[in-house]
């Protein structure tokens, strides 16, 4: 869906607010005053707060859908080159949607909306299929091993860099870290964490483990 520029403004105040405050937390009066429009226009564009969340996150995820799909349908590279490509891709979108990832853990835990869930399962799963296309490719090659857990592999990447993202205060604080500044320190996570990554994906992928 090809979404106005209104609309854009209004879901990314909803997205700021909602990683702040919690959906619960967050009223329809609350996003319309932060995105300075009438709630009526909230209302006319998405119905209702659960409508307006479950519209990012369709956004959100067919962005990523179109961006994992460039990747892989790439040419003249190896898989194991766009494995690499993907998990910097997948650490440009964390880093840069941060506000968007705190929502996206929140609910996966919370696991209380099933419109919502459905959205995020078929988005899991759409992922995924990329995901496996792209390794059954490199295991047709010998570039991959023929035993890889895809969904697990997949957990493992998503779950390490939303623990860390989420709490890189901590982090911060344990490698005595505090003389960075947000800029410097998110920086320097996102390539220490990409390198981390791509260091478990070969071994997990390849015969070089």
């Amino acid at each position: 869906m090809v979404y106005s520029e209104k609309q854009l403004m209004i879901m990314e105040t909803a997205e700021q607010l909602f990683a702040e405050k919690g959906f619960i937390g967050t009223s329809v009066r609350d996003i319309a005053e932060s995105a300075h429009v009438n709630l009526a226009m909230i209302s006319y564009y998405f119905g209702s707060k659960e409508k307006l969340l479950e519209a990012l996150f369709a956004y959100r995820g067919d962005s990523s859908k179109l961006s994992i799909e460039s990747i892989i349908e790439r040419p003249g590279i190896s898989a194991m080159d766009r494995v690499y490509l993907l998990i910097d891709n997948f650490m440009d979108k964390l880093m840069g949607q941060q506000c968007f990832h705190r929502i996206l853990a929140r609910e996966q835990v919370l696991n209380n909306a099933p419109a919502l869930s459905s959205l995020i399962l078929e988005m899991k799963k759409r992922n995924l299929e990329l995901i496996d296309k792209l390794v059954k490719e490199g295991q047709e090659k010998g570039e991959f091993r023929q035993d890889v857990d895809i969904p697990l592999m997949m957990t493992t990447m998503i779950g390490t860099a939303h623990n860390l993202v989420t709490t890189k205060h901590y982090y911060k604080e344990l490698n005595e870290l505090s003389h960075l500044d947000d800029a410097a320190f998110e920086k320097y996570i996102r390539e220490k964490l990409a390198r981390h990554l791509k260091f478990l994906f070969k071994a997990m992928l390849t015969y070089e483990a």
